[in-house]
């Protein structure tokens, strides 16, 4: 049974999933920005956080490291190296890789290999292989050398799991021991990431932010270790499924998984192997903090054996994982949160213990109280979708001792990412939304239920198409059926969208139209609208195949708007 009803919560009992994260810890600092004797000592740990930037990473020291791809990842992985004492070789298979010049002029002792293929001839001398997580590892350019380095027992490596060395070398070295969050998922990582740090941050802890879509791992720990007064006593890090691919020795104190979808299929091959790259975000000892609803999500919650399974002689016993859930439903478990409605106000919410001393009957189960947080409509991102992003950033912070109040204070003042069902304005009553980083379906379905729910009984005009990355479109169908007032198609894969959702549509009475421009799209959208609709670019697609990128499409659609708005002789409200 589920009580709707505030009360004080006592701490203990209230994060009861959580129980033993703190004992794991113990020693390694305040988990609540109080005063302990970790911190009193966080001065002389600080001075010799970095003794000439050598002695914590001491392993590197006169190694030769290969690193594979010249992007950002794989220049912050050179210089780390190079700062440590390793010899950098590098390889990149594009004619100008985008940190070449960078590399040059960083290190300009480097050896910058051919764009050939690799095989195992370019393993001779080297004790690691680095590869950046744009590289997917059956590229035929480098799968050769990945084979014979498996093969001849050297360590291939990414970005993660050098982060993951430095901080256990300077933990076991210096003393710093920050905690750790993660975030993965198919979609919403930017923003999760972004809201646990500033949650972390207004609870009072030193936060440092890094990982998928930049500032880079090594860089920013680089920046940290440069600045020894002000280490960060936590560090949230927005993880892809490229970089977990294959990780060991990373071991978060809290992760998350948001959601699983279609996505990144031509990399990983199927969604098993996406899932179970995604699933390494935990280790071996996290909190397990898991979106509910999503059930490929729940399936990584390692499981008991049955009950009359015969067990192997030796076999270890089989331990369960800490899990903490949230969704968008009551939750059920204490430490859990969710979303419910009250006197006709969604609540963010979570579960708190039973009444301790109530006897129960046989079979009764216990009374869950529930403990309300904020109105969802408090939060200024927009959409259900957004409401389980910021529950699994209490989640994570509330994993590592962060107290509520000043945390739901942050909640409330989170504007939220560029591009990210991004408000736009409104004309004639028809409010314009930017979600050109709804680059996959999983992302555009989410905007659709999320933004869908929040503007009923009105409806969506929505604007999809571009690179199609092979996907399956046809998740799309029911989502749109029920929440478009129109549909728009634009791109490369516009007929192939058509032919996924034009039947649900056209049941549904929803017209779709292709147009050869956005500017073209978002006009006739604005003119199928209704007073208290909205225009939501969802693409479902990358961008390249008519913009420069996600960013250049998100500019065009908005200035396509103000021309709108000034076409009427209206200024955007």
């Amino acid at each position: 049974m589920l009580l709707f009803a505030p009360r004080p919560a006592r701490m203990r009992g209230a994060e009861a999933c959580l129980s033993g994260l703190e004992a794991r810890r113990k020693g390694s600092g305040p988990s609540e920005g109080t005063h302990s004797p970790a911190s009193n000592r966080r001065a002389s740990v600080a001075k010799c956080a970095m003794d000439d930037g050598a002695a914590a990473m001491s392993a590197l020291n006169g190694q030769t490291v290969l690193v594979l791809g010249l992007g950002h990842s794989g220049l912050a992985m050179a210089r780390w190296c190079a700062a440590h004492g390793a010899q950098v070789r590098a390889w990149d298979s594009r004619e100008s890789p985008p940190q070449a010049e960078a590399l040059r002029a960083a290190l300009p002792q480097a050896q910058v290999l051919g764009r050939e293929p690799l095989g195992a001839a370019a393993l001779a001398g080297v004790q690691r292989v680095l590869k950046s997580p744009g590289l997917a590892p059956h590229d035929a350019s480098i799968a050769p050398l990945l084979a014979a380095a498996r093969a001849a027992g050297v360590p291939v490596q990414g970005e993660l799991a050098l982060f993951a060395e430095a901080l256990a070398a300077l933990r076991a070295e210096r003393g710093w021991a920050p905690q750790v969050l993660a975030v993965t998922g198919t979609n919403g990582k930017t923003t999760t990431t972004a809201l646990a740090a500033a949650l972390v941050a207004r609870a009072g802890r030193r936060v440092a932010s890094a990982g998928n879509i930049g500032p880079t791992l090594l860089d920013t720990l680089a920046a940290a270790l440069a600045a020894p007064d002000a280490l960060p006593e936590v560090w949230v890090l927005e993880l892809s499924s490229f970089q977990l691919d294959g990780v060991e020795g990373f071991e978060p104190d809290a992760a998350a998984v948001l959601n699983l979808t279609q996505d990144h299929l031509d990399w990983h091959g199927t969604m098993a192997a996406y899932a179970q790259a995604k699933a390494r975000i935990f280790g071996s000892k996290a909190l397990m903090v898991i979106n509910r609803d999503d059930p490929l999500v729940r399936a990584l919650v390692p499981q008991p054996p049955p009950a009359d399974a015969p067990r192997k002689p030796k076999a270890p016993k089989f331990q369960p994982r800490r899990v903490c859930s949230f969704g968008l439903d009551a939750p059920s478990a204490p430490g859990d949160f969710g979303l419910v409605e009250q006197a006709g106000i969604a609540w963010l919410v979570r579960a708190l213990p039973p009444d301790e001393g109530v006897r129960l009957r046989k079979g009764e189960a216990p009374e869950i109280h529930l403990q309300p947080l904020m109105p969802a409509d408090a939060l200024r991102i927009r959409g259900r979708h957004n409401a389980a992003n910021a529950l699994a950033a209490l989640a994570l912070a509330t994993a590592i001792g962060c107290p509520l109040a000043p945390m739901l204070h942050a909640l409330r003042d989170y504007r939220g990412e560029p591009h990210r069902v991004e408000p736009v304005g409104v004309i004639g009553g028809v409010e314009a939304f930017d979600d050109s980083k709804g680059t996959n379906v999983g992302a555009t379905v989410a905007a659709l239920e999320g933004l869908g729910a929040e503007k009923a009984p009105g409806k969506l005009a929505v604007i999809l198409g571009g690179d199609g990355k092979g996907q399956d479109f046809a998740p799309l169908a029911a989502p749109l059926a029920r929440h478009a007032r129109a549909v728009a198609l634009i791109g490369r894969d516009a007929a192939a969208i058509e032919a996924a959702v034009g039947a649900a549509l056209a049941g549904a009475g929803v017209p779709l139209q292709h147009h050869a421009t956005l500017e073209a799209a978002v006009a006739w959208c604005l003119a199928q609208a209704r007073a208290g609709d909205a225009v939501l670019l969802s693409p479902a697609c990358a961008s390249l195949d008519m913009f420069r990128d996600y960013a250049h499409r998100a500019e065009v659609f908005v200035a396509a708007v103000h021309a709108a708005a000034a076409g009427r002789g209206e200024v955007l409200a």
